[in-house]
């Protein structure tokens, strides 16, 4: 069971949206706490809601401005009527929090014609190429929150020993490009310019509008990664499971 004990601030995003803020860093107890939140919104949701956006530390709802005055006729702003019932729902105790149930095995090819930064990345660490593969394998991530394109998971954190500045300017990344930037690793869904460190890539689809549910990956989900090879990679691209 989860409850706010967290400090917040909530602040109005625009005429129809408003924000809850938890804190300003990546950081896993006040992640549990958004995404907490946002499957108590999902599974309750309030007349005149239409979304919920969750994020690193924040929790964006977006609203119906009309429907809010029609179904809360308070005399107050849409925002102030909506901080209220948003302040309600953070006073009541999370019964369920499914965070990290679900785990998600990712194969990932570092040859380096995939790879095309983890030469660049070891030498940064003082490591061999062999010792970044194994670092990056060796940690269960977070999918903390999903954002910049569609399926898009921002995931943490990599070891300290691997750790990459983004690019200083960006570039042409692949679809399943998987790459570091600061403490986080992630996956580009879809052919993109990007500023991540690319060290290998996954034939999985991160997006797919054919399956049931688009999006492989979701705010709260833990995902492992493991070598594959370049033969086995290109198998499984061909694969209709993916």
């Amino acid at each position: 069971m989860s409850s706010t004990n967290l400090s917040y601030r909530i602040f109005p995003l625009g005429d129809t949206a408003i924000t809850i803020e938890f804190g300003s860093a990546i950081n896993s107890s006040i992640n549990n706490e958004v995404i907490a939140r946002f499957q108590q919104l999902q599974q309750q949701p309030f007349r005149g809601m239409i979304e919920i956006v969750p994020a690193y530390c924040t929790l964006t709802v977006l609203y119906d401005i009309g429907k809010i005055k029609k179904e809360y006729p308070t005399g107050s702003s849409a925002f102030e009527t909506v901080k209220k019932i948003i302040e309600e729902r953070l006073a009541q105790p999370v019964e369920h929090i499914n965070v990290g149930e679900h785990l998600v095995k990712i194969p990932v090819c570092y040859a380096e014609e995939f790879a095309w930064d983890i030469p660049q990345v070891a030498a940064k660490n003082n490591l061999t190429v062999e010792e970044v593969i194994t670092l990056h394998q060796s940690i269960k991530y977070k999918v903390y929150m999903l954002g910049f394109l569609p399926g898009f998971a921002y995931m943490g954190e990599v070891d300290e020993k691997i750790t990459m500045p983004r690019k200083t300017e960006p570039v042409p990344i692949a679809a399943g490009s998987v790459g570091i930037a600061g403490v986080q690793t992630g996956i580009y869904p879809f052919a993109s310019p990007g500023g991540w460190q690319i060290i290998g890539r996954t034939p999985l689809k991160l997006f797919n509008v054919g399956r049931d549910e688009p999006v492989l990956l979701k705010a709260g989900d833990t995902v492992q990664f493991h070598a594959i090879s370049i033969d086995e990679f290109h198998q499984q691209e061909n694969d209709s499971l993916f």
